[in-house]
């Protein structure tokens, strides 16, 4: 569940910014890595797997090292011809092991484009996934995999195939964080308030059932998510109790890669409760608290969430947003160009373009 939270976000964020994003899909531009896999094998071992392979193709264990493997080096290596490796043992994990949690992660999903994708790879792998859908109507676990291999590419079939699931078993903690992120997605998409509300609590509702169970790093790692979603939700307090038990159980983290993402977010939440009510200097605090944070692989390569800063120079508040983007820098390192950019509109009296960093 840890490595899946990680690795989701990320390919979540790649998708979302598009060619706004610092690290675009681009072969050249891939984004930041996610954690390294424990046990990490190197290439000179996915060779001797790859020739295990041709005396023993049914070897499910050497399959799912491959596909961990490859999925890690085309990000690092921004190497196109990997995929077609990858894709490969992918399409016979869909095909003989569809239930399999790795058949279930971004890992194995195929997108259309981008660095982990192909057209072609994407039509064989949802052609296999329908397949397996229709064979197994009532399997829970397979229509999880096979919605959140739908997620992004196909919304409607992703949603239809978690929600299915879900109600096969309510009590998946997997499903419910996979429906939510949809919900998520799906509401920055939204164009009526009344709609983003609806998506809004749904995803809220998902994520507090996800923590009635969670406990430890796992809990850690989903504070965040349902602190952002009660406030969209127009839940509040409960938003700046999650907040705070989010900040509070940091410290326990520090070497963890959702650390800064703790920090930043935590405050940023806090900080929009605040401006709710009408606690200007409890906001600016915030904004300040979350421009200290040391970064995180999604900081580090999308830039911060600018909505908090929006909500304050709305009031009048340039200085302390000012003081708020001269501190991402330390951690945006590939957004100079743009801080400045925000900087400038801000010092000439102006709302700068956030962009895509006001929706996420």
């Amino acid at each position: 569940m840890r490595k899946f939270c990680a690795k989701l976000s990320i390919i979540s964020l790649i998708f979302f910014f598009g060619s706004q994003a610092p690290h675009s899909r681009a072969w050249g531009q891939a984004p930041a890595a996610a954690p390294a896999t424990e046990g990490q094998i190197t290439a000179a071992d996915a060779e001797a797997l790859e020739q295990g392979l041709l005396k023993d193709p049914d070897n499910q264990s050497a399959r799912e090292q491959l596909i961990t493997y490859y999925f890690e080096a085309i990000i690092t290596s921004k190497t196109p011809d990997l995929e077609e490796k990858r894709e490969k043992h992918v399409f016979w994990l869909i095909e003989h092991h569809p239930e399999s949690q790795l058949a279930g992660s971004p890992e194995a999903e195929i997108e259309p484009m981008g660095f982990t994708g192909s057209m072609e790879g994407f039509e064989q792998a949802k052609k296999l996934w329908l397949q397996q859908v229709d064979a197994h109507p009532d399997n829970q676990r397979i229509l999880s995999n096979a919605g959140q291999f739908f997620l992004i590419s196909d919304e409607k079939l992703g949603r239809d195939l978690l929600e299915k699931a879900l109600a096969l078993d309510p009590s998946d903690t997997e499903t419910s964080s996979r429906l939510a992120q949809f919900y998520d997605l799906e509401r920055t998409y939204a164009s009526s308030p009344e709609e983003k509300a609806t998506l809004s609590q749904k995803s809220f509702s998902l994520r507090e059932r996800a923590l009635e169970k969670a406990e430890g790093i796992d809990r850690f790692y989903e504070l965040g998510d349902a602190a952002n979603s009660a406030y969209e939700a127009g839940e509040f307090e409960k938003a700046a109790q999650y907040a705070n038990e989010l900040l509070q159980s940091a410290p326990q983290y520090k070497d963890d890669w959702n650390y800064g993402n703790a920090l930043f977010h935590g405050n940023i939440v806090l900080g929009r409760v605040a401006l709710q009510h009408g606690d200007i200097v409890g906001a600016k605090e915030h904004l300040l608290a979350a421009g200290e944070t040391p970064g995180s692989p999604q900081l580090d390569s999308f830039g911060p969430n600018m909505t908090l800063a929006k909500e304050l120079l709305e009031k009048g508040e340039r200085d302390v947003v000012l003081t708020y983007l001269q501190s991402c820098a330390k951690f945006w390192k590939m957004g100079g160009d743009k801080l400045q950019s925000w900087m400038a509109a801000v010092r000439g009296g102006g709302m700068p373009d956030f962009g895509a960093n006001l929706d996420y």
